[in-house]
């Protein structure tokens, strides 16, 4: 996609080393996070990344100091803003402490709420919330698919006219103001069709039984 388009924002992670197609290891220090970022730039022919994020929590390096190595990487001039991933409440809370957050990507679907304080708490504070697997999709296994909340999901869908993905998306637009839908695609179609779900209304009676799916 270069020369890039001056409209495109561009995210990516760092430190996570994946060695091969199946092995890897975390190495979230500050030369960690500075090599990855580095190399970054480089494939992505940048001077600055829009948005950098922690991948992982590395149980080898405190938390504290990998978000200062993020803030470190920003006053360098190497990334604009800074996000976290698979994360808790308290470590968002923590963080902030440290330096401004401006998103956070954790697992979260129709139908896996866990991260539902994290979503408030973000939005009250002006923090993007990037949902992945936003399908269900278990991120180690491609394709896998909405699992838990199929058969409420399929009825909604029915009613609505739409296909089960598209309402799944739907309802993640409808969750917050702050939600970016990240889902993956490997197709024109799929992707066509994701878009079409931002058009999706979600009735009061539709999003009731979209509440159900998630303690179904």
């Amino acid at each position: 996609m270069h020369p890039y388009p001056d409209d495109l924002f561009i995210a990516t992670k760092g430190g996570v080393v994946k060695k091969s197609a199946t092995e890897r290891y975390l190495d979230a220090s500050l030369k960690g996070l500075r090599r990855d970022c580095e190399e970054s730039l480089k494939n992505l022919r940048l001077d600055c990344i829009d948005l950098y994020q922690l991948h992982w929590i590395d149980p080898d390096t405190p938390f504290a100091e990998s978000v200062a190595a993020l803030a470190t990487l920003q006053q360098e001039g190497k990334i604009r803003r800074i996000g976290l991933s698979n994360v808790t409440l308290d470590q968002v809370k923590e963080a902030q402490t440290i330096t401004a957050i401006d998103s956070v990507q954790n697992r979260y679907s129709v139908a896996e709420r866990q991260h539902d304080p994290i979503i408030d708490f973000c939005t009250s504070q002006g923090i993007l919330f990037l949902p992945y697997g936003p399908l269900g999709a278990d991120p180690m296994k491609r394709g896998a698919p909405l699992a838990s909340a199929s058969g409420v999901l399929a009825e909604v869908a029915a009613k609505l006219r739409v296909s089960t993905p598209q309402l799944a998306l739907a309802w993640l637009l409808h969750r917050s103001p702050n939600i970016i839908v990240i889902p993956g695609t490997t197709s024109k179609v799929h992707l066509e069709e994701n878009a079409l779900a931002s058009q999706i209304a979600l009735d009061a009676e539709s999003l009731r039984q979209l509440e159900q799916a998630a303690t179904s």
